[in-house]
């Protein structure tokens, strides 16, 4: 298995009127690719947050390989 960081981001509007992106937050998870860590992800973060479904606090999410090259 590898190990991947997922990052939960929202686009919001900042003091000045202009889009900016946010984290909502992030997550390691351990999963055989990154379809399968983006769904643990979720899971997981719907836990912590009380939520049913994750994209009420985030607009999307990013999958990042935490594994480094041997």
């Amino acid at each position: 298995m590898s190990r991947y960081v997922i990052h939960f981001m929202k686009d919001v509007l900042g003091e000045n009127g202009r889009q900016c992106e946010i984290c909502q937050g992030t997550l390691e998870v351990e999963a055989d690719d990154e379809g399968q860590a983006a769904e643990i992800a979720k899971t997981k973060f719907c836990e912590q947050q009380e939520l049913r479904d994750w994209s009420l606090h985030a607009d999307r999410i990013q999958v990042e390989a935490a594994d480094f090259p041997s």
